[in-house]
């Protein structure tokens, strides 16, 4: 595992993350230099970011682990970071005092679409976790039940992309394995 180091002096945008986030509640990133709210997840968003932890920690190598709502940076960009709803990373970022995972550890993010903020997940994640040079992007949406995995990213676009409906098998890329996604929830 690869530690992000000491912490670094927070710049202006940085420190407005953080009292954004203090004061409202809600989860901050900036992402391409723009701050970014999201509300807490509600039940059906949080309850398929569960379901997809649970199939995916019993089935990951010992030496890594899936953690939920861990923030990962842009290479080379002291602000841009970016909280999946879910990354496989080295299991040793657990026992760690970090907040931001090293990418170069970060085998897999998982978005699942929001009913209010598609847009960011369909098309800006994609490209920014390209940038980052993470492996593979799970992009999970409710909405209408569907689901695409991207894989190797080159030159800030992912290479590999499959498409699939829920009921069809999830291979992740690189990790031998499997998720199921019949059982996963559908938003109204």
């Amino acid at each position: 595992m690869t530690l992000m180091g000491p912490e670094r002096a927070m710049t202006p945008l940085r420190k407005a993350a953080e009292v954004a986030e203090e004061a409202s509640g809600l989860r901050a990133e900036i992402i391409r230099g723009v701050l970014m709210l999201s509300p807490t997840r509600r039940g059906k968003h949080a309850g398929i970011v569960n379901d997809l932890c649970d199939q995916l920690r019993p089935a990951l190598p010992s030496h890594l682990s899936a953690f939920q709502a861990s923030s990962v940076p842009l290479p080379g960009d002291p602000d841009d970071y970016a909280t999946p709803d879910l990354l496989v990373c080295d299991a040793g970022f657990g026992e760690s005092d970090e907040w931001l995972a090293d990418p170069g550890d970060v085998e897999l993010v998982v978005e699942v679409v929001s009913k209010g903020n598609s847009t960011k997940d369909t098309r800006d994640m994609v490209a920014w976790y390209a940038d980052a040079s993470i492996p593979v992007y799970l992009l999970v949406d409710p909405r209408d039940g569907t689901w695409t995995v991207y894989s190797v990213p080159r030159g800030g676009e992912y290479q590999g992309r499959r498409h699939g409906l829920y009921g069809e098998d999830v291979e992740v890329p690189g990790l031998g394995v499997k998720i199921t996604t019949g059982n996963l929830a559908r938003y109204a």
